[in-house]
């Protein structure tokens, strides 16, 4: 570092150690939060709010270093430049020791945040580009926002710096038979391929009141209610033979909901909902309340914390402590593949997405959306307009195209938007 100043470290979460043996070219562990504006990006700007934002954000001006035992976060002094959106979304970002771990680019009226899953989750991120969002438009309109007041945080440096899952681990053995179900066997989605990992986006816009109140109506859940369509959009396009597999669909949980954290680091969990077809309703009201009751059953804090002191339990061992870290990624990648085979989707649902009220006019909407393999889901709401984002790199469309069609024939109107981009060959 400059001027003889030794850099800072920091272990990684207990979330984050998993990420760089699970990363690949096919999955990259970045994901992209936007905010598309009423108006043109200007660069100057978007740099002179960056600037400001990583003030608040100290602890994300890092690169990913290898130790003899684990993987370190190290403080960087590189300069963190804003600029035109020049690939595809959601690429690769930790190539090396000097990779940054987010990078923050523009697109006519779009601000994109790209972020390597090490550095943090949806809830910090979230945090991230409301922080840039909020210093762009306060400096792009000076006068009009001139009272609006700060985004508060309410955490200091060290509690936006807080490993949660160290913070929270009790120690205590987990009833077994409570986190380790047995279920059925899982499908997996199948089919060609894009070439070269392309992601494929596609994006339906539709008015959350409506949706909440066809979410009501069923006495569910919106998560609820859009997983249920999700799987009966997957069994639809199942092959005869895989009909009596289950459809399980992988939702992440926000921590923070159920402990008193403030970090800005990975602090997630994920419950796997499962429903099988064989023998049941398949209507998406009854699919719901299934999803709905599993829901109602593991988020809540007696679960969540034994799903947290089993997973944070490993590190914990004096035998993972000592094993070199060659050992330990290939360890760590089989673990990370083999809990891939529990789902045969994702679904994410980060909310509603909250600005000062004075900012809403030059705000159009909020985006959010993640790299996969296969297919996932995420959602993201501002005002009354929810994005329900599918990745893919999936040729077909077809589950896609059933679920806002279930969408549409429930009464909700949908707004339908895709990427295209050359190379859209396949692949096994």
């Amino acid at each position: 570092m400059n001027n003889g100043h030794m850099a800072e470290w920091r272990r990684l979460d207990n979330a984050a150690k998993i990420f760089p043996s699970a990363t690949s070219k096919a999955d990259t562990k970045v994901f992209r939060f936007s905010a598309e504006l009423n108006e043109p990006v200007d660069r100057y700007l978007l740099q002179d709010a960056l600037e400001r934002t990583l003030e608040d954000f100290p602890g994300f001006c890092c690169v990913l270093k290898r130790g003899l035992f684990w993987y370190y976060l190290e403080e960087s002094a590189t300069d963190f430049l804003v600029h035109e959106e020049d690939a595809p979304p959601c690429g690769i970002l930790y190539h090396d020791s000097r990779s940054p771990l987010f990078d923050v680019s523009y697109y006519r009226c779009r601000i994109n945040v790209e972020l390597y899953h090490v550095l943090t989750d949806g809830a910090g991120a979230l945090q991230f580009l409301k922080a840039l969002t909020f210093y762009y438009l306060r400096a792009a309109h000076r006068e009009e926002l001139k009272h609006c007041a700060p985004l508060d945080f309410d955490a200091s440096a060290a509690q936006r710096a807080d490993d949660s899952f160290a913070k929270y681990y009790t120690g205590k053995k987990p009833r077994r038979s409570r986190l380790l179900k047995k279920l059925p066997p899982v499908y997996y989605l199948k089919g060609p391929k894009t070439a070269e990992y392309h992601l494929k986006i596609v994006e339906g816009m539709v008015p959350s009141d409506k949706m909440l109140a066809c979410a009501r109506e069923r006495n569910v859940s919106v998560t609820a209610l859009l997983t249920a369509i999700l799987m009966r959009s997957i069994h639809e396009e199942m092959g005869e033979r895989d009909k009596k597999k289950i459809v399980a669909v992988s939702i992440p949980v926000n921590l923070h909901k159920y402990f008193p954290s403030q970090t800005v680091r990975n602090f997630f969990s994920v419950v796997n909902i499962g429903y099988c077809f064989d023998g049941s309703s398949d209507r998406i009201e009854d699919i719901a309340v299934s999803v709905r009751d599993t829901l109602a059953e593991t988020l809540n804090s007696d679960y969540l914390q034994e799903r947290l002191d089993t997973l944070a339990a490993v590190e914990h061992w004096m035998i993972a402590r000592v094993v070199p870290l060659f050992i330990k990624n290939i360890v760590l990648k089989r673990f990370y593949l083999r809990s891939e085979r529990e789902y045969t989707t994702t679904l994410s649902n980060v909310g509603q997405v909250e600005m000062p009220p004075e900012m809403s006019p030059y705000i159009h909407r909020f985006d959010v959306f993640n790299s996969t393999k296969d297919l996932q889901a995420c959602l993201c709401s501002f005002e009354n307009r929810m994005s329900i984002s599918f990745t893919s790199q999936l040729l077909s469309n077809d589950i896609e195209r059933r679920f806002f069609r279930t969408l549409t024939a429930m009464g909700i109107p949908v707004e339908l938007s895709y990427n295209r981009f050359e190379g859209m060959g396949e692949r096994d």
